[in-house]
């Protein structure tokens, strides 16, 4: 059987599977004579759908021993074996195709003709369930623990759900693809199939001969001796809005809102402020830049010869010497359709140049702000500011920052002045850690529980805790999640691994 004899079989017998008609799709893969991995794959998928579970187990021996890494045909193979009881196998035929994922969260078939996406999560659920089958339930636990530091997608919960199940030693279902999903030829091989008159029926455009309607092959006909030659309008490089600057010097950005350019990128300038920074586009971003950083560029070009020309000079300028310019203190980007302070207040160029300073507090285990703070104000300001940032009590917030660059020190009234002293370049950083106040807090402001079980967080929103910690509910997600908080942290927990604080012991 031809290449192509293969291909149309394969396709009619895809497009059975599309109108679920296994017995059809069945007959048509098994008449294929040059069967491969993915053929005899389909036929385990068609067998597993009518219940044939022997026939689907030799069809999915015969796609691996074709193909010895797909995975997804050990995967389908270890449900098989599931399905007939024979749970060592399966538990082997799971581990085998983690294994063939290489490290990788998952596979996405699409680009072979699955539309099929094998998770790292869902193997490492179904070897869970395996060895609890075994009655191993403690390999069971801990696989189930690793799927959840693989977790991608919402319909993951399954395997909370599952650990669940495990720690009060109950099975849970195994996860399978959806039935007809089975691989398809290349959409160009198919289309390839199809007879195509590429050359078509010949047609007299133009010819020298009055009245010349020959449409088969002739001989050469006299050729126009000159082509009057005609002028190329001139091609212009289409710039994006904004002037456009080259890059002088490598900027690496100590905030979000710079961005980070190499030496001879090279830019759009949308707008620049008065304090040398400048606001530029590059590769998709926009972001602050220094404009001592940059220099003008022209990008238009008068013609081809003239880009050809450039490209073949020798006069090329040399890299810029010498260190980078000094970083410039950061101010505001000037919007041009406001009026700038100068005109408003011509005399009063001093003030203009005062700036307010940005304060780096970094919030360890939860997340980082920015406040700007007049430089040496006092500590009952800064706390202040903080405090209303963070929308947290003044009495909840201990702060502390770097003393002369190595240890940190507790920052009060008596060591803001010093504080002050390790600003640099109009960066302060200070670090924040929150505390809970439970002498001012009402003892009945929000109902506690307390962990039965260790949480483990697997996700940048969820609450780690310990078995035995008092955690303080926030609200209530839905019946099988609480948002809570305990030791300083706040997230979501699952609500099966805490009971009533009420009811301890």
């Amino acid at each position: 059987m031809s290449l192509l004899d293969t291909i149309r079989q394969w396709d009619e017998g895809a497009a059975a599977v599309g109108r679920k008609d296994w017995a059809t799709a069945l007959k048509v893969f098994s008449d294929i004579v040059d069967k491969n991995s993915k053929i005899y794959f389909n036929i385990g998928i068609l067998y597993l759908i009518t219940k044939d579970l022997d026939a689907a187990e030799k069809a999915f021996d015969n796609s691996i021993r074709k193909d010895e890494h797909l995975a997804v045909a050990f995967f389908q193979r270890g449900i098989t074996f599931y399905k007939q009881q024979k749970f060592e196998e399966s538990l082997s035929d799971f581990k085998k195709a983690f294994t063939e994922l290489r490290g990788n969260q998952l596979i996405d078939y699409k680009l072979l003709g699955l539309r099929f996406k094998l998770y790292g999560c869902e193997v490492l659920h179904n070897v869970a369930l395996a060895h609890a089958q075994l009655g191993q339930w403690e390999k069971a636990e801990e696989n189930l623990h690793a799927a959840l530091n693989l977790k991608t997608e919402a319909k993951h919960s399954l395997i909370d759900r599952a650990l669940e199940s495990i720690l009060k030693h109950k099975l849970f279902d195994i996860v399978e693809a959806h039935a007809g999903e089975v691989f398809r030829p290349n959409k160009q091989h198919v289309a390839e199939l199809e007879k195509k008159d590429y050359l078509g029926k010949a047609t007299v455009v133009a010819s020298i001969i009055p009245k010349d309607d020959f449409s088969g092959f002739a001989p050469l006909q006299p050729q126009v001796q000159e082509v009057p030659s005609r002028t190329k309008a001139p091609e212009t490089l289409r710039a994006l809005e904004g002037e456009p600057h080259r890059v002088r010097y490598e900027f690496i950005p100590e905030t979000t809102d710079e961005l980070p350019v190499q030496q001879g990128n090279i830019v759009f300038v949308l707008q620049k402020g008065a304090d040398n920074w400048a606001k530029v586009f590059f590769n998709g971003k926009t972001g602050l830049v220094p404009y001592n950083f940059l220099e003008p560029v022209e990008l238009t070009l008068s013609s081809r010869q003239e880009q050809q020309d450039v490209k073949q000079t020798d006069n090329i300028p040399a890299p810029p010497s010498g260190e980078a310019p000094v970083r410039p203190a950061r101010g505001k980007v000037q919007d041009p359709s406001v009026p700038s302070r100068k005109e408003e207040k011509a005399g009063n160029k001093d003030e203009k140049s005062k700036e307010p300073m940005m304060c780096v507090v970094k919030v360890h285990a939860t997340y980082t702000v920015a406040v700007s703070l007049k430089p040496g104000i006092s500590y009952t300001a800064v706390l202040e500011a903080i405090s209303e940032k963070l929308n947290q009590p003044r009495g909840t917030i201990s702060l502390s920052y770097k003393k002369n660059g190595t240890e940190r020190a507790k920052l009060d009234e008596s060591e803001m002045e010093n504080a002050w002293k390790e600003e640099r370049n109009g960066h302060l950083t200070l670090w924040c850690e929150l505390t809970e106040n439970i002498e001012m807090a009402p003892k009945d402001e929000s109902p506690q529980v307390v962990a039965i079980y260790s949480y483990e967080a697997s996700e940048p929103e969820d609450l780690q805790f310990n078995s035995g910690d008092v955690i303080t509910v926030i609200s209530k997600v839905n019946e099988e999640w609480f948002e809570g908080k305990c030791k300083g942290k706040v997230g979501i927990f699952p609500a099966a691994f805490v009971k009533d604080y009420k009811n301890k012991g």
